[in-house]
Order: structure tokens, then C-alpha cells, then sequence
């Protein structure tokens, strides 16, 4: 028979540990709700696709890219300059030419001869062709370009030397004025804006650290006068962390600087230890305006079986609950805190996630972690501790 004092503590176990078994039967049962997250292997290979269309649309737009950075083209309004040697005579002194609205120069003793849209060499080889053999038996022609028509623009913002900029014919695009204002400052972010002057709605945003649109803004209409560039500051690069944390909080970066995922954790100090989170979600925004959302495997990305990726700007991360960590946290409201245990079990940042055999019972020996822990799960933090603590000192 039982006796009074050993009825009234099975009473008080059986009212402890009832609503736990119950719970760990519907955690053993898998009584989860469904889960709508990606692999990280499915969301790698999205990010690779996503590489691919963008590389094909560079090659795509690759003609804007020639016709841009191509060699000089004269054209109306240029100066030329003109040295021209014969077999009969030393060169003369660099005889000026201007080409007219008609692309066209005005050579002594020939006349017109058209330039307009040429290379230098074949302005040269347009020349030569105009003397010899009508004029002169042979000849030779350089030409350099004197004076260029020059486009005026202003750059502003993130640059060295903001103001007023100077762009030849061939020059005037968003890349070319920002290279002649001193190209980007150390804060700027890579964004420039375009505000046409003649048409002040007219307005184009790009980003210049995208090959894509960098081949959109060298395909606009060359720049006009007076027309302005913006080139914005650098975000911050915030990442945002939450969930089984010890310390939830955005993680404020530099920008430019990268942050991997188990950084992230490490920022964060660590995941909590009085519980046992097993995987994570990172919820990233798509250029194309959707969320996707990655689960992330904890225990073989620490262990690294599982790439440690490389978080983007406005990355959530988050380690969500499960009925195992409620079933857990239930356990220490209610069961560990009333018994007033006070027990030290000290593994903070980023070695509670590498070091797997310390998260539960993988610990041997006979310590404080076996005694009061039979469940083999659990990881009470310094919070518990100090709890017990006080309640031991109640009166």
C-alpha cells in the first residue's frame, strides 16, 4: 500500500508530467502543420537559373555595350586637326577643320570630303584618298581631334567631384558622366538616377552594379544638355534576425560587407539553449517582387554539409518554433522553475550551433544535466539559473 506522502507526490508528478507525455506523443506523431518552405538545394538552383537569364540578356544587349565604348566617331560641330605630308615637301604646320552640320570638312585645294560618323583612321584614309593621286603623288595624313563637341551635364550625390561634367560625342551616357565627375564616393550604392531636362517627368533609375540594366541605360538616347544625373548613397545593409535567438535584432552592416548565415547566428549571440531549434527560415525578397522562403537545416549547416550562404540586404532570418521546442519551453515554465533547480550548463554563440554534442544528451558523465534533465533534451540557460536561484532564496 501507498502511503499518504507517496500517493500525494505520484499525484504531483502525474500533474506535472501529464500535460508534457501528451504533448511529446503529439510531437512523436508528427502533428505539424505543413510546410510550405523551399530546400536549400531548390532555392540554390533558382539562384543559378536566375544567373542565367540575366548573363543571356547581357549578351543580348552586348550591341549598346560596343557602340558605346567603341572609338571615337567625329561628327558635327568637332574640331579637326590636320598634319599633311608629301614626297615633295616637309609637313606643314596642323591645318584646323571643322566638320559642318552635314558631317562633311573643307580641305584645301579638294573641298568637301564627308567625315561624319568615321573613325579617325578612316578620316585619314578619307583625306588621303581626296589628295592622291589627283593632287599629290603620295601622301601622309594624321588627324587628332582638337576640339570635340562636348554635351554638358550635371552629376550630383555619391560622387568625387559633383557639378558640372563635359561629354563628347560618343561619351554621353550615365557611366561616362559619372566617370568625369570622378566616378563614385565611398558612400555612394551603386543607384543613379536620370532626369532629362527637356523632359523633366522623363526620368530612368538604374542599377549599376546590374549587368542588365547597365546594358538598359547605355541603350537610352545619348544625354542632352543640361540633363542631370543622381547617384544615391549607400543603404545600410540591415539584415534581420529572429525567432530561437538568444538576442533578436537587426544586424547593421556596412555596405558591401557580406554576412553568411552562421555570422548571422554568431550576431545574434548564439541560439537559445534552453530549448533545441533544429532548422531555420530565410525569407528573401526576389528582384521580381515575390518572398521566397528557404528552410535551412541548422545541425548540417554547422557541420558543413550544407552551403553557409551568403546573405543579401533585407534578408529575414529567422529560427521558427516547433511543438518539440514548446514542448520543451513547457517543461521549464513548468516544471524546472517551480522545482526551483538551478543548474549551470554554459554554451553561448555560435559553439552551441558547431558543437551538436552539446545540445542535449549528447553530454556524458554524471553532472547537474544528466541528474535533472531525464529527458536528455533540454539546455537551461543563465535566465533559468538566476530563477532558481532566487526562489531558493525566498523565505
Amino acid at each position: 500500500m501507498l502511503t499518504r506522502n507517496e500517493g500525494s507526490s505520484m499525484n504531483t508528478a502525474a500533474r506535472l508530467f501529464g500535460p508534457a507525455l501528451v504533448l511529446m506523443g503529439l510531437v512523436s506523431a508528427g502533428c505539424q502543420q505543413p510546410d510550405n518552405r523551399i530546400s536549400l538545394q531548390e532555392f540554390l538552383q533558382k539562384e543559378e537559373a536566375s544567373k542565367a537569364a540575366s548573363a543571356a540578356q547581357v549578351i543580348q544587349a552586348s550591341p549598346a555595350v560596343e557602340q558605346q565604348f567603341g572609338p571615337y566617331k567625329v561628327g558635327p560641330g568637332d574640331v579637326l586637326q590636320m598634319v599633311l605630308s608629301t614626297g615633295q615637301q616637309l609637313p606643314g604646320p596642323p591645318t584646323l577643320l571643322r566638320v559642318d552640320r552635314e558631317g562633311k570638312i573643307k580641305l584645301p585645294v579638294v573641298g568637301p570630303v564627308q567625315v561624319g560618323g568615321k573613325e579617325l583612321e578612316d578620316v585619314e584614309n578619307a583625306i588621303r584618298a581626296a589628295y592622291v593621286p589627283g593632287v599629290f603623288a603620295e601622301a601622309v595624313v594624321h588627324v587628332d581631334i582638337a576640339a570635340p563637341q562636348t554635351t554638358k551635364v550635371v552629376v550630383r550625390g555619391a560622387v568625387t567631384l559633383p557639378g558640372l561634367v563635359q561629354l563628347r560625342r560618343t561619351e554621353r551616357n550615365i557611366l561616362h558622366a559619372i566617370i568625369g565627375a570622378g566616378g563614385l564616393s565611398q558612400v555612394a550604392g551603386g543607384k543613379a538616377t536620370l532626369r532629362r531636362m527637356r523632359n523633366p517627368g522623363e526620368t530612368f533609375t538604374y542599377d549599376l552594379t546590374d549587368p542588365v540594366q547597365v546594358n538598359e541605360a547605355l541603350a537610352l538616347a545619348p544625354l542632352d544638355n543640361g540633363d542631370i544625373i543622381t547617384v544615391h548613397s549607400a543603404q545600410l545593409n540591415n539584415v534581420y534576425i529572429g525567432g530561437l535567438v538568444n538576442r533578436p535584432a537587426p544586424l547593421v552592416l556596412p555596405p558591401g560587407v557580406e554576412l553568411t548565415a552562421l555570422q548571422a547566428f554568431a550576431g545574434a549571440s548564439g541560439l537559445r539553449t534552453d530549448v533545441t531549434p533544429k532548422d531555420g527560415t530565410l525569407i528573401r525578397r526576389m528582384p521580381d517582387g515575390s518572398d521566397v522562403h528557404v528552410k535551412l537545416d541548422l545541425n548540417r549547416m554547422s557541420r558543413g554539409e550544407d552551403p553557409n550562404i551568403v546573405l543579401a540586404a533585407g534578408d529575414i532570418l529567422w529560427v521558427p518554433d516547433t511543438l518539440e521546442t514548446k514542448v520543451q519551453e513547457w517543461i521549464n515554465r513548468n516544471i524546472f522553475m517551480r522545482a526551483g533547480v538551478s543548474v549551470t550548463y554554459s554554451v553561448t554563440g555560435i559553439e552551441f550551433l558547431n558543437r551538436r554534442e552539446l545540445q542535449g544528451s549528447g553530454v556524458s558523465g554524471n553532472n547537474q544535466e544528466t541528474n535533472f534533465d531525464p529527458l536528455g533534451f533540454l539546455n537551461r540557460n543563465q535566465a533559468l539559473n538566476d530563477l532558481g536561484s532566487q526562489q531558493n532564496l525566498a523565505p
